[in-house]
C-alpha cells in the first residue's frame, strides 16, 4: 500500500450561514458547523483510505468564534496521521469578511475516523508522510492525542505511553 501526503486527502467545503442554521442571536448553531466539520473530514478519510470510513470521535473542538448569519464558511480537513485502520483528521474553520474578502481563523476541530469494509470490520489504511512544517507538527502531536486517549479509556497502560512521558522528562 503506497504512502500518502496530506494534500491527497485535502478537501476544503465552503457554504454560506442561512437563517435556518442560526441561533436567536443570529449565530451558526454548534451542531452545523459540527456537521459540517463532520461531513469534510469523512471526505478526507475516504479520500486516504479510499475505503468506507465511520467516525469514531470527536477528539477535540474550539469554538473560538462566533459565526454570523450570511457568513461564508471555509472548512479545511486534511488528514494529520494514518494509524493502522484509523486517521486523524485536522480541520481549520475560516470565515470570511463580507467587506474585504480576507479570512480568519474562526474554528478547528481534530475528528478520527477508521475504515472499514462493506461487513464494518476496520481494514489497513496507507501511512501518511507529512510534508509541511505545520503537517509534521500535527503528525507528532497526533500520536500524543492517541497514547492520551488511549490512557484515558482504559486501553493502555499510562507507563507503555512513551510519547506523553516523554513530554514530562
Amino acid at each position: 500500500m503506497e504512502p500518502k501526503t496530506p494534500k491527497d486527502s485535502s478537501t476544503i467545503v465552503t457554504d454560506l450561514v442561512l437563517p435556518s442554521e442560526t441561533n436567536p442571536i443570529g449565530n451558526m448553531f454548534g451542531g452545523e458547523l459540527l456537521a459540517r466539520m463532520d461531513r469534510a473530514a469523512s471526505i478526507a478519510a475516504r479520500r486516504h483510505s479510499r475505503r468506507i470510513v465511520v467516525t469514531v470521535s470527536v477528539n477535540h473542538v474550539a469554538f473560538n468564534k462566533m459565526i454570523p448569519l450570511g457568513s461564508v464558511v471555509t472548512v479545511e480537513a486534511k488528514i494529520s496521521r494514518a494509524f493502522k485502520s484509523s486517521m486523524e483528521i485536522y480541520m481549520d474553520v475560516w470565515i470570511e469578511d463580507r467587506e474585504s474578502g480576507l479570512r480568519s481563523k474562526a474554528n478547528e476541530a481534530i475528528y478520527t475516523f477508521v475504515a472499514v469494509d462493506e461487513m464494518g470490520s476496520p481494514v489497513v489504511v496507507p501511512q501518511l508522510i507529512p510534508e509541511t512544517k505545520q503537517e509534521k507538527k500535527r503528525f507528532e502531536a497526533a500520536l500524543r492525542r492517541k497514547q492520551l486517549s488511549l490512557v484515558l479509556a482504559g486501553k493502555m497502560e499510562a507507563k507503555h505511553a512513551t510519547e506523553l512521558k516523554a513530554l514530562f522528562e
